[in-house]
């Protein structure tokens, strides 16, 4: 029998699911993101501003959804007294799966920059009350900050973990987040190499289902439109959206378009934009490639068995971008 795995029928909607506004420390107003973005073909943006969630719901037209979150960070406190570019840190993306969801998950004080306070008084001023959630950076600290935010109602994700100094070590050990981003434009366009796969195969093959996703983590102009998420959902429409997300109903690229995804008798079937070649990654010592000869490489039917764990495939385009699918483990697609 034929599974989708990307919903057959469906509208792709073009998103960003990480993005600083001058609610934060960005250079552009939350509507001059909007109109730069649908410019481009986005549907989506997550306002993901540092440290306090600043919901924009009249930003939402027919075309264009705004989804309400904010980035946390938990910082090593180690070495004592070190420069901020010696310590390991970990940034989350908290986007809220509901419209009217605009609780603010770990409070903290120390957090909120003078910055936030003087540009959002009337919001900080709502948490006067609210106890300090203390954050503590180790493997249980960051495990329990991204459970109490899925308990409440938020799609988490792990950030730019090459900037961040983290590696499989501390990642195999933080457990619940959603995704993990495969690739950062805003850090890549630094210099960081953010576009990480053995990564995300690491933690897969340790049995962390997270999905993976491709942001522009933009400030400004020079970090916009590099990369998105692609989300197969039937309608624009919030909770429609973030549902699409929760079942991983998208995939990730900075260029490369796929089309089709489907598994059917013991192969995943693929239709894309044209490719240089098509890769399919295991969880096993494997290896599926397709590359271009003569004609367009534009779709692939790779055989997958019940013990290669998973497979997740990634198109390449003749300019070296990349479009990532998520993982699909074999217990799911054989079942």
């Amino acid at each position: 029998m034929r599974k989708y795995l990307l919903p057959k029928g469906f509208p792709f909607y073009k998103a960003n699911l990480h993005c600083h506004s001058t609610a934060s420390d960005g250079d552009l107003t939350p509507e001059q993101i909007k109109q730069a973005y649908k410019a481009k073909g986005y549907s989506v943006i997550a306002y993901t501003d540092h440290e306090l969630m600043v919901p924009h719901p009249e930003l939402n037209d027919p075309e264009f959804l705004a989804l309400n979150g904010y980035e946390i960070e938990v910082l090593d406190d180690y070495p004592l007294d070190s420069p901020f570019r010696q310590r390991k840190t970990c940034h989350l993306c908290l986007i809220a799966k509901e419209a009217d969801n605009l609780r603010q998950v770990y409070w903290t004080n120390v957090y909120v920059t003078k910055m936030l306070r003087d540009k959002h008084p009337e919001l900080v001023a709502g948490y006067a009350d609210t106890p300090d959630t203390k954050r503590v950076f180790s493997p249980e600290g960051i495990t329990d900050l991204i459970m109490t935010a899925r308990n409440n109602g938020f799609f988490v994700t792990y950030n730019h973990p090459y900037w961040s100094l983290a590696d499989f070590t501390m990642l195999s050990q933080y457990h619940g987040m959603h995704a993990l981003e495969i690739y950062n434009h805003g850090c890549s366009t630094g210099g960081f190499d953010e576009y990480d796969p053995p990564l995300l195969d690491a933690m897969l093959r340790n049995n962390q289902r997270v999905f993976c996703v491709a942001a522009d983590d933009n400030h400004g102009e020079r970090s916009q439109f590099g990369g998105w998420n692609m989300i197969c959902a039937e309608k624009l429409e919030y909770r429609t959206v973030t549902k699409a997300l929760e079942d991983g109903h998208f995939y990730a690229s900075p260029g490369p378009e796929i089309k089709e995804l489907w598994f059917e008798d013991g192969n995943v079937h693929i239709t894309c934009s044209p490719a240089a070649k098509i890769v399919a990654s295991f969880g096993i010592r494997k290896k599926v490639c397709f590359r271009k000869t003569d004609a367009d490489l534009t779709e692939a039917v790779i055989p997958v068995d019940k013990d290669d764990i998973y497979v997740r495939v990634t198109v390449w385009d003749e300019n070296g971008d990349h479009a990532d699918t998520n993982a699909y483990f074999t217990d799911e697609l054989f079942s």
